[in-house]
């Protein structure tokens, strides 16, 4: 049924779709409408879940442990801040291999102190042990969220998930939303099966001490588990597509890619910007494309090589910096290109919510054709020292 539908909320009702039995969060701008939003539904009885009050986010995902490990099928979301103050326990929820699905509503980080977009917050987690998928639009937010269970419930995989939607441009946008019905998503996503849980009958222990003669195992049995998770993740994609007809089986997705020679790379909300950008240059007869980037973890480079195979030069749109170096994404792409002979250009953009127009879109492809990259893009030079 489609909806017109604030961004948070829709992703809220395809949460309680996706039938978790224990909801820990805390709330922080923009990712609140949400969480209220779930917690309502659980005071009303339209969510059957124990919903965990907590006084932080260290102590939401902490609950979230106890309650995965317990045999449940456990949510949480957050953001920026939020996010920071569960860095120690992200990285033991995949450590502990709990299939815990989050929703980031990204957001930049203090300080100096930031409430609008950029993507620095879920990407500061990127070698964590979490699987990150990025969308576009709500309609693709709230259709990751049961990709995201479905691949991490996986026996297979067995990994925590983070569902990633930008602060405020998505989170706070009404948007046309295709909703599914209770008995369309549990035709999709089974009921949890724990591969194995906390029993006092038959006592086992998570997370326990590792010396040096076995840690390193442990942490390549979670890479590996990552990349079995490209095929689970465009498997469970292919299938969403044939009984729903959204296809989500690319884990990169390619916008007049064909004779393109300059191509955007991207992720999240910016590709709508991008696209609508590529269509006024293509009229005025340029060749550019786009190329977003739905799943970060695991990182798609094979699939990423063989979609910018034809061009001769990458225009890569970070909204994040890892700094002292360049953007996180431009890193990994360049290494993905490395020895094809593309011209891989990183652009800093967009950080603390820096619009970026369409007329933006058109001058960076003009600096890549003139071979200038690697650079923050419309910085304020008379506010610099």
């Amino acid at each position: 049924m489609m909806q017109f539908m604030e961004g948070s909320l829709a992703v809220a009702d395809a949460v309680r779709l996706c039938r978790p039995q224990v909801i820990s969060a805390y709330p922080i701008t923009p990712q609140t409408h949400i969480v209220e939003a779930l917690a309502d539904m659980v005071a009303n009885c339209t969510l059957d879940a124990e919903y965990i009050t907590v006084e932080s986010e260290f102590s939401a995902l902490s609950a979230c442990i106890g309650a995965s490990a317990a045999g449940s099928r456990v949510y949480s979301a957050t953001t920026s801040q939020g996010l920071a103050l569960m860095f120690e326990v992200c990285f033991n929820v995949a450590g502990m291999r709990l299939p815990i699905v989050m929703t980031i509503v990204n957001r930049a980080l203090s300080a100096p102190l930031s409430i609008w977009n950029d993507q620095q917050d879920s990407i500061s987690l990127r070698d964590s042990g979490w699987m990150q998928l990025y969308a576009e639009d709500n309609q693709e937010a709230t259709d990751l969220h049961y990709l995201a269970y479905r691949v991490a419930e996986d026996h297979e995989i067995l990994l925590p998930a983070m569902v990633c939607f930008d602060g405020f441009i998505l989170s706070h946008t009404y948007e046309p939303v295709e909703t599914l019905s209770q008995d369309q998503v549990d035709a999709y996503l089974p009921a949890f099966r724990p591969y194995q849980r906390l029993d006092a009958a038959d006592p086992i222990s998570f997370g326990m001490f590792a010396s040096p003669d076995y840690y390193m195992e442990f942490r390549y049995e979670i890479d590996r588990a990552l990349e079995r998770a490209k095929e689970r993740i465009a498997r469970a994609g292919k299938e969403f597509g044939k009984q729903f007809g959204r296809d989500y089986s690319a884990l990169v997705e390619g916008y007049q890619l064909e004779d393109a020679e300059t191509a955007f790379v991207a992720m999240g909300s910016l590709c709508g910007t991008v696209k609508d950008a590529i269509d006024e240059m293509r009229a005025q007869g340029k060749k550019v494309g786009l190329l977003k980037i739905r799943c970060y973890r695991p990182f798609p480079g094979p699939d990423i090589a063989k979609a910018l195979a034809g061009v001769k030069r990458v225009a890569v749109l970070d909204k994040n910096i890892s700094l002292g170096s360049k953007g996180a994404v431009g890193l990994e792409v360049k290494d993905a290109l490395y020895g094809s002979g593309i011209a891989v250009y990183d652009y800093i953009v967009g950080l603390g919510g820096r619009d970026l127009k369409k007329s933006d879109i058109a001058a960076i492809a003009a600096l890549a054709e003139k071979g200038q990259g690697d650079q923050f893009y419309g910085l304020r030079q008379e506010v610099l020292r």
